[in-house]
């Protein structure tokens, strides 16, 4: 069977990765005509657009960080029901990463195409699991795509977090969170461990906390650093990485330093952010999840969108797979 090989319609961009008979760009880093968006933070989903294609829940995000008018139009697209886009057919599945977040699935020809944005294999009481879906071309991150990163249970890291707080009554707990999708992956992991306190906010995380509850998630009681002039002794507080070094902090009652985040296995990165306690809890796959994420497609091409494609493709080839480097325009390591 002849194939048309994914470059002839499938094409990289400085506007993006662009499906040439869909019409549209995935995750475009500047303003489009149409653009399919795999999930709401800041280096996928941009302001502009003249039509969005998302699930509901990005939807929502966009229009709470962007505004109610970031994009022309909106299109609500469900999990799991196909839409014709220009010749092609346009799927969103799971991708596990946060709230709303989805693989994108293109089939075209008898060909199919999974770009899977960013995702995670890990269990995540805030978003809908990620979904395995078989493909001949499979597009990857690699933010974590060196060995040395392997990831611990959540639950793991959140039970070190309250030992510390037994340890510690007397100070507060900073943890440094990214506003959208980890902070709430936090508070729910608490409230699973069985913490039922009230759990401190920056108010930089307010918003995107409002919007999961308004959404259905259940974050127990929340409430404002703000709105008290306590020093927080034995309380949990969660903030962006960097109120720790923010004279905000100083309202606080000896803080351990915390950080959630898949960096936290480089010991260097904890000592450089002054970090007392690491947490090694990550919105992405680790190294092994993503080779087994790559076998299990069965995918013969994959390409790597962002991270450390260098060992990633290097590794393809050792697996016999097709590597390719994708470099896009506009990705960044989070803060994860």
């Amino acid at each position: 069977m002849n194939r048309t090989r994914f470059e002839e319609w499938l094409t990289p961009t400085p506007q993006g990765l662009f499906c040439r008979p869909g019409g549209f760009f995935i995750d475009p880093p500047a303003a489009v005509d149409r653009a399919v968006i795999t999930h709401g933070h800041s280096d996928h989903a941009r302001f502009g657009h003249r039509h969005v294609l998302a699930t509901a829940e990005t939807v929502e995000v966009m229009k709470v960080r962007l505004g109610a008018d970031c994009a022309g139009a909106f299109q609500a697209q469900p999990l799991g029901e196909t839409v014709r886009l220009g010749d092609v057919g346009v799927t969103l599945r799971p991708a596990g990463h946060i709230l709303g977040s989805a693989q994108i699935v293109i089939d075209y020809r008898g060909q199919r195409a999974v770009i899977s944005g960013d995702y995670k294999r890990a269990a995540d009481p805030t978003c809908t699991p990620f979904e395995l879906v078989p493909c001949d071309l499979f597009v990857t991150e690699a933010t974590f795509g060196l060995p040395v990163f392997t990831h611990e249970l959540a639950s793991k890291e959140i039970a070190r977090l309250l030992a510390s707080l037994r340890q510690f009554p007397g100070r507060t707990h900073l943890v440094g969170v990214y506003g959208l999708g980890k902070c709430q992956r936090v508070i729910k992991e608490l409230r699973l461990a069985g913490y039922d306190r009230p759990i401190w906010l920056h108010g930089a995380v307010k918003s995107m906390c409002d919007l999961y509850v308004r959404l259905g998630q259940d974050l127990g009681e929340l409430r404002l650093v703000s709105e008290t002039a306590a020093k927080l002794p034995g309380e949990i507080v969660l903030a962006p990485p960097s109120a720790a070094r923010d004279v905000w902090s100083r309202r606080l009652s000896d803080p351990v330093v915390a950080f959630a985040s898949g960096w936290m296995r480089v010991r260097g990165r904890a000592r450089q952010r002054g970090v007392e306690l690491p947490l090694v809890i990550s919105d992405h796959c680790d190294w092994p999840e993503l080779l087994r994420t790559i076998r299990e497609t069965g995918a013969r091409e994959v390409w790597v969108t962002h991270g450390r494609d260098d060992a990633l493709v290097r590794q393809l080839a050792l697996m016999g797979l097709r590597g390719r480097a994708l470099a896009l325009v506009g990705r960044e390591d989070e803060e994860d």
